[in-house]
């Protein structure tokens, strides 16, 4: 009996410290945290090589945010920022490796919301702009308009001065690949490079987030998912956190994920890193896969995920900077 209770509690003291080391969460004065995507992401099937290039993409866009933040910025112009490298960055889906539609074009959708004002841009269906994260925050700032799609947003992005980019500028070898696979087996599973996203708290005390991505490899009828919609993918609000998702679109549209991790902490008073949980656990109940991130007002927070793998950062106060990838 007593090598039964001494055997129980040592799991029990072994799956706690496992937990507080996955986490590694104290709170931050300021700071941020990124992801580059989740999905099927697996140590086995990932080079030495390639691994080193996703931790230095991811670093630096952390270090993008960080310069800002240190200075005294924004917390929304730190997530633009950081996710501006990650859409200039081919190995994630967005921006310039940005996926593949059916017909072989590029669609890219972004968003951004500022917590101190809960003033939000969207942008959705691009096919010309370079960086959509930057668009989506013209919308916000510059139009009385939350969400602007297609023609009609990249009209928008002509008069705001934007400089276009000829579709070429979006090919990847990789992703063109991707798309031959999925077509010629469309029963495939694919692997999932998800989004690009980021959440920030400044020295101010306030809170920011945004999300960009090229969507799903092979997807058809001007599918638009979740990173674009405010409330599914991207929500900000200094009364409780700033949320980025990553994962299957349709399933976070429907559990209306970032806002409910904000509802679960605004009218319940649940800590940031158990919302967060929660709502992943929702959407895994109804069939998704995926993860987020999220920070709240007083630096704590939270990077859930329900597959294989997430690209995921932290940067503190200090510049101290984490970068995780597998469960």
């Amino acid at each position: 009996m007593f090598r039964f209770h001494f055997a129980a509690a040592f799991s029990v003291l072994l799956l706690a410290g496992s937990l507080a080391a996955e986490e590694k969460n104290q709170p931050m004065k300021f700071g941020m945290v990124i992801h580059g995507g989740a999905g099927t992401i697996e140590r086995r099937n990932m080079t030495a090589a390639n691994e080193e290039a996703h931790r230095a993409g991811l670093e630096q866009a952390l270090r993008a945010g960080y310069d800002v933040l240190k200075k005294g910025g924004s917390s929304l112009d730190a997530v633009e920022a950081a996710i501006r490298v990650l859409e200039d960055n081919p190995l994630f889906n967005a921006g310039k490796g940005a996926v593949f539609t059916h017909e072989g074009t590029n669609e890219l959708d972004s968003s951004i919301m500022d917590g101190r004002t809960l003033k939000a841009g969207a942008v959705a269906g691009l096919q010309h702009v370079r960086n959509p994260i930057s668009l989506a925050r013209l919308v916000m700032e510059k139009s009385p308009h939350v969400m602007l799609d297609g023609e009609g947003a990249e009209a928008f992005a002509k008069k705001m001065g934007i400089p276009f980019v000829d579709q070429k500028y979006f090919y990847t070898e990789d992703r063109w690949q991707e798309l031959q696979k999925k077509k010629s087996s469309p029963g495939a599973l694919s692997d999932k490079h998800g989004t690009v996203g980021a959440v920030a708290l400044d020295q101010a005390g306030n809170l920011a987030a945004g999300t960009s991505t090229g969507g799903m490899t092979n997807k058809e009828f001007g599918r638009i998912g979740d990173s674009p919609i405010i409330g599914a993918g991207t929500y900000a609000s200094n009364r409780t956190c700033a949320v980025s998702c990553t994962g299957d679109g349709e399933f976070f549209i429907r559990e209306v994920v970032a806002y409910d991790v904000s509802a679960l902490m605004d009218y319940k008073g649940v800590p940031v890193q158990e919302a967060a949980q929660t709502v992943i656990d929702k959407v895994g109940k109804l069939g998704g896969t995926g993860g987020l991130i999220a920070i709240d007002k007083q630096g704590n927070f939270a990077m859930p995920f329900n597959s294989s793998g997430m690209y995921r950062g932290t940067i503190d106060a200090a510049g101290k900077i984490s970068v995780e990838i597998y469960r």
